[in-house]
């Protein structure tokens, strides 16, 4: 799928769900509240006309929803991150719900998620000792069997960093944008959008069984390959930060982004020309 800038030639299947949808007078599925992180790193070398910098993509397994297309690490809400008394750095519950629109308690638990779910699917976790720290490699076998006793829900975040003496460096990631998944689909997400740099010292890792390919590519490569299947929220998202000229450049973006307004694509459908998928 490729965007001529406004919008995105819609597949067949989704216009005929789309038709259906309206013609049956359905109700919308309500969006669960989703987070999703965009790791970067410097790339190795850095190609000067690339940027420099490269971007981490997971391949959805098939018989998952979205199967088969790539995305960022990410997943919905647990009702843990809410709850979790977690040792906290970085900008103020209060401070993320102002940036994300959000009450604080509900901005708490879009960022615990977001920092839950990439370690959960690439092994990167953004905590460190104190506030101006992170941990380093996190892949040893002490540190798989608590990644995968928290994927299993046998612990909560919170408690995993409280017994390693680790606050969660929330000023690691840097809100991007939110975008709701269209009415006519039956399973729906409000998800926030999040860039991160990988933290130096740890390495992702294809961990997760939600994915059976993972890479690290440029930015603007993987919007240029064609052979990458992607959804609008990650083709686009990855061309914005394309358009970034460095590392320094994306944070520099990050700090004016509305992540609090979310698009949502909607289908025209007119019979004037071929379906697409407006973003505005």
């Amino acid at each position: 799928m490729t965007s001529d800038g406004d919008g995105f030639p819609a597949p067949s299947a989704l216009v005929e769900h789309a038709r259906r949808f309206r013609e049956q007078g359905s109700v919308p599925a309500a969006p669960r509240v989703a987070a999703t992180v965009l790791l970067l790193r410097p790339a190795a070398p850095p190609p000067a006309d690339r940027g420099g910098f490269e971007a981490y993509l997971i391949r959805r397994v098939a018989a998952m929803a979205f199967g088969g297309v790539y995305a960022f690490p990410g997943g919905g809400v647990d009702p843990s991150d809410s709850m979790a008394h977690v040792d906290w750095a970085g900008p103020t519950p209060a401070q993320w719900g102002t940036r994300l629109g959000l009450a604080p308690t509900a901005a708490q638990a879009v960022v615990c998620a977001a920092a839950r779910e990439v370690f959960e699917e690439a092994g990167v976790l953004l905590a460190g000792p104190d506030a101006d720290t992170v941990v380093g490699d996190v892949a040893g076998g002490d540190w798989e069997a608590a990644r995968v006793a928290l994927e299993r829900r046998e612990v909560g975040f919170a408690d995993l960093l409280a017994q390693r003496g680790l606050t969660l460096r929330s000023d690691l990631l840097l809100p991007w944008s939110r975008w709701i998944t269209p009415e006519f689909e039956p399973r729906r997400f409000d998800t926030y959008f999040f860039v991160a740099r990988l933290p130096v010292g740890q390495r992702t890792r294809d961990v997760s069984g939600e994915a059976d390919r993972t890479l690290w590519i440029s930015p603007a490569d993987a919007c240029a390959a064609g052979e990458l299947a992607m959804l609008p929220p990650t083709l686009v998202t990855l061309g914005q930060v394309a358009a970034c000229r460095d590392l320094a450049g994306v944070i520099a973006a990050a700090a004016t982004r509305d992540p609090a307004t979310p698009v949502m694509p909607r289908l025209e459908d007119s019979g004037a020309g071929p379906p697409r998928f407006l973003l505005r």
